[in-house]
């Protein structure tokens, strides 16, 4: 779903231009980013006995993704970006930094807990569009395009030749991750 999560952050761009565009995209893969070094320790993991391809793994990132984990990681970029950006720009970095796990929300398996670590053993939940990958997929390409689009549009506004150039960019940075994603890599 990275496509979708970039997507989303190229819409947000679009509305709030004073944001540099590298923040955004930062925010929107806070949560994977930091999943990374507790993935190689081997604190959190993916279950790949489904499958390999598009949506295929069970993930369990109990930390990162739990719904409180990813609130706290989110509040703490948010009040890192505010620091450095201003309390407006903070609020927006920090809501896009969340709104990974709301996409996640959409399309995981039921592989999402409440709290860090699982603690108490309560339910995980998702929606499970994974399950679909056709669906997953069209929802994932909508948020793209979507997202270039509302970015175009504003930026074209201000530079119609860099924003041209810049939403193709986008355009096929999506196309090669979503092809990427679907293949399994």
């Amino acid at each position: 779903m990275i496509a979708g999560h970039f997507g989303l952050a190229a819409a947000v761009k679009a509305g709030r231009p004073a944001i540099p565009v590298w923040t955004l995209m930062l925010a929107t893969a806070w949560l994977d980013i930091v999943f990374t070094p507790l993935y190689l320790a081997g604190i959190e993991t993916i279950d790949q006995s489904g499958g390999t391809g598009y949506g295929e793994g069970v993930i369990h990132a109990d930390y990162t993704h739990s719904l409180v984990g990813a609130l706290v990681l989110s509040a703490l970029f948010g009040l890192v970006a505010a620091r450095r950006l201003g309390r407006s720009a903070g609020v927006t970095l920090g809501a896009v930094a969340f709104s990974h796990w709301l996409l996640d929300l959409l399309v995981h398996r039921a592989d999402l807990p409440i709290l860090p670590g699982n603690a108490g053993h309560l339910p995980t939940f998702c929606f499970g569009l994974w399950r679909l990958p056709v669906v997953s997929m069209t929802v994932e390409v909508l948020l793209l395009v979507v997202g270039i689009g509302l970015y175009w549009r504003a930026a074209a506004k201000r530079d119609r030749r860099k924003a041209r150039t810049l939403a193709l960019i986008a355009a096929l940075s999506g196309v090669v991750t979503v092809a990427l994603d679907f293949a399994g890599v």
